[in-house]
């Protein structure tokens, strides 16, 4: 027996590659397929089943070109529709792979359809439980992102019954093979590591804990942010199918010349610059959006991107493809080729550009006092703004900023100081601010983490938040 997980730090995803016998199968694989195919290729294997756990919201599966590629047959578990042939699994049914199997259980809660897959070994033993979005490290899948027309709290409730009649009954020695790890959207506070047991969540987990089935709702239920826009379509595409990715990177994969480029700037496009964020504010494209490759790129591109709109690419060379593939992963697919040449061929023709400003913490130090219309603008989540922030600061999350009106409160006269945490997500929202035509913007270099280390300026907190 043969496992292999494959994680994807970008989106927090952990893949799983499961092989016996020359048989093996793959679970919950990205878009991208082809690592899945060369492993299987190198180790003489046949891919036989693609076991999805759900319907990702934060992802675009791969199991539609995985299937075509390969024949493997796609399965699901019960209470499951989608558009596209897939085998329907019951609620304990066995599949077997070479000297192998895995059960289906039913663990409905994150999502209606929501299934584990239990790994048995060659004498049967229960050897581990591929929990996808249901169980976590240090979690469980938050049950408001794909309810249909139940309430979140109907939904909890269902979860804490599979907890108890699912997860719990299995021995403490079975190994937890989640869906997520840290940083992902799909919970609230994973733990970081990517694997545990069943007898480590069972002393660590809060929701696995003995409580209520009321305690349990409302443990699960509070303090959930907002989903990511872009969760609602990825799931959608994942139920309903899509173009293949081969697709989707002919097109984006497109060079074009200066006057190709500007020629499509005539029509609605977006400019996405992807180049390091040291990089962009030193120049780019006016009208340009900035999300670097170097962030949790996929999340933010979900977030703050169109969906309906073409896609321009501008990025580093040899990072065009890359660019497409990790697009493509939350769902674009109207790419209309890249800049040839990136920024660099821009500025030698002699072409219109932009910057953005970027000042150290200590300069934001002298400025305050002397600068009636400074505004600091801080654009972390709320959560890490009430921990601590410059004293008169506003909270302008950086999720929030595609909201058009909330960029126009902004006065002609007001001089912004834009930071986050350390200097990634504030390079994105001066990004957006120019575009909606605000230029009199400063970008604090190292963000938060700088600005504390600054006696000069004062901070607070605010207790009711964080309380």
């Amino acid at each position: 027996m043969f496992i292999k997980q494959i994680y994807t730090n970008c989106i927090s995803e952990a893949a799983y590659y499961i092989e016996s016998d020359g048989e093996a199968v793959v679970i919950d694989p990205l878009r991208d397929t082809e690592e899945y195919i060369a492993l299987a290729a190198e180790r003489d294997a046949v891919i036989k089943y693609i076991f999805e756990t759900h319907f990702h919201a934060d992802f675009v599966s791969g199991h539609l070109d995985l299937a075509k590629k390969t024949g493997a047959t796609i399965i699901y578990g019960p209470q499951t529709s989608t558009s596209f042939p897939v085998h329907i699994a019951k609620d304990g049914e066995v599949f077997k792979a070479g000297k192998i199997s895995f059960k289906v259980l039913h663990t409905p809660g994150h999502t209606i359809e929501s299934s584990c897959y239990l790994l048995q070994d060659e004498s049967g033993k229960d050897h581990a439980l591929f929990t996808g979005d249901t169980l976590f490290v240090g979690d469980v899948g938050r049950p408001d992102l794909s309810s249909g027309d139940m309430s979140k709290e109907e939904l909890a409730g269902i979860l804490y019954d599979t907890i108890q009649n699912k997860i719990l009954p299995l021995a403490d020695d079975v190994l937890v093979y989640p869906a997520h790890g840290a940083g992902s959207s799909c919970g609230k506070n994973l733990g970081p590591d990517t694997h545990s047991t069943i007898g480590d969540e069972r002393k660590n987990n809060y929701a696995l804990q003995q409580q209520t089935k009321e305690d349990f709702i409302a443990a699960i239920t509070d303090g959930l942010e907002d989903a990511p826009r872009y969760f609602s379509i990825n799931a959608k595409i994942n139920k309903e199918g899509y173009e293949s990715l081969d697709a989707i990177k002919s097109n984006g994969l497109i060079a074009l010349t200066i006057t190709a480029f500007k020629n499509k700037l005539k029509e609605d496009v977006v400019i996405a610059d992807t180049r390091h964020a040291d990089i962009f504010t030193e120049g780019f494209i006016p009208g340009s959006i900035f999300i670097g490759l170097e962030g949790r790129f996929a999340e933010w591109a979900g977030s703050l991107l169109p969906f309906d709109k073409p896609l321009l690419l501008v990025t580093e060379k040899g990072k065009e493809e890359e660019t497409v593939v990790r697009l493509a992963r939350v769902g674009f697919s109207k790419i209309d080729g890249y800049l040839k040449g990136g920024f660099d061929a821009w500025q030698k023709a002699g072409e219109k550009v932009d910057m953005i400003i970027s000042v150290e913490a200590d300069e934001l130090a002298m400025d305050i006092p002397f600068d009636p219309n400074l505004q600091v603008v801080d654009v972390r989540k709320e959560i890490e703004f009430a921990d601590g922030h410059v004293k008169n600061a506003i909270n302008m999350p950086l999720a929030d900023m595609t909201d058009v009106a909330l960029i126009a409160g902004f006065e002609e006269n007001q001089n912004l100081y834009l930071h986050c945490a350390g200097g990634y997500r504030s390079v994105i929202a001066c990004s957006i601010l120019k575009k909606q035509g605000l230029h009199n913007l400063r970008n604090i270099i190292g963000g938060w983490a700088k600005i504390k280390e600054e006696n000069r300026i004062k901070i607070e907190k605010d207790a009711s938040v964080l309380n």
